[in-house]
């Protein structure tokens, strides 16, 4: 048992998160989970459409999906700059798009940075504008496409295991790891797999169990926006706050702070669909 341990600790050491190497291009473990996220959400969607009852076509589909992936991207880039390290960005603005850093000497980085809670805001925008665009309830829409969302999401957190990033903190149990790029060298708790199965597998088996027998048109967007903030808001506890951030307020991390945002905006979204929803009694 205990050569186990042993390996599991050191697992992360033993993956590459580069896949293969062209020249000055790589091809990483982190960028391909996002297209298997997307890839994997996509048919299921499609799989609801055709076993169930929406009749959505599959231009809507794939419109909606192309503005979905802008809305991850640009609202999780955008999220991270305002959430996270708006001080930087407003003295090196061009560091927001362009994947270098310009402070000292001029050097590549990529694109570091991005916020789950601004990709959230851009895909709910995503929604609106593709619900307006086809005259589609937005409500109906929500609920095709939400239960299909946390599976996809635990290749992302994959994708953060295999890179080394968002680790948790300092521990002595016995499933921890130890991270070649802690500096530290500490063991820590693997809170990237914690995350993708509470947030990923534990929200989508809810989510995809009640997507037929639901009290009322909105209650599952509503619910996937509690649940995640809930589930993320403990898991928060194990993970390692941000280093330029530490806590913010009352002991929290800035990511909790945006979880109890996120509660907040689910119950509100049962709230206005169940007062003034399609399902919404009828006013006399």
């Amino acid at each position: 048992m205990n050569n186990f341990w042993e390996w599991w600790q050191q697992l992360p050491y033993n993956m590459d998160p580069v896949i293969f190497s062209i020249g000055n291009f790589q091809l990483r473990w982190y960028g391909m989970m996002y297209l298997v996220a997307f890839i994997l959400t996509y048919i299921l969607v499609r799989y609801r459409v055709r076993r169930e009852d929406f009749d959505y076509s599959t231009e809507v589909i794939e419109n909606f999906f192309m503005w979905a992936i802008l809305g991850v991207l640009i609202g999780g880039r955008l999220g991270y700059v305002v959430f996270y390290n708006l001080g930087y960005y407003l003295s090196h603005p061009l560091e927001i798009i362009l994947p270098f850093s310009l402070s000292g000497d001029v050097e590549f980085t990529g694109i570091s940075g991005m916020s789950y809670h601004g990709g959230v805001i851009g895909v709910v925008l995503a929604f609106i504008y593709v619900s307006k665009k086809h005259g589609i309830n937005f409500y109906d829409f929500t609920e095709l496409v939400v239960p299909a969302i946390p599976l996809g999401f635990t290749f992302g957190r994959l994708g953060n295991f295999i890179n080394g990033e968002l680790y948790g903190r300092v521990t002595d149990v016995p499933w921890g790891m130890y991270f070649p790029t802690d500096p530290t060298g500490q063991l820590r708790h693997p809170s990237q797999l914690y995350e993708g199965f509470f947030e990923g597998i534990f929200l989508f088996l809810i989510l995809w169990s009640l997507r037929k027998k639901t009290p009322f048109r909105g209650f599952l967007p509503g619910l996937y926006l509690i649940g995640y903030g809930v589930v993320r808001f403990f898991i928060e506890f194990y993970r390692k706050p941000d280093s330029h951030l530490g806590t913010v307020m009352w002991g929290l991390t800035a990511g909790q702070i945006l979880c109890a945002a996120m509660i907040i905006g689910g119950i509100a979204l049962w709230w206005i669909a169940r007062n003034y929803g399609p399902d919404a009694p009828a006013k006399r």
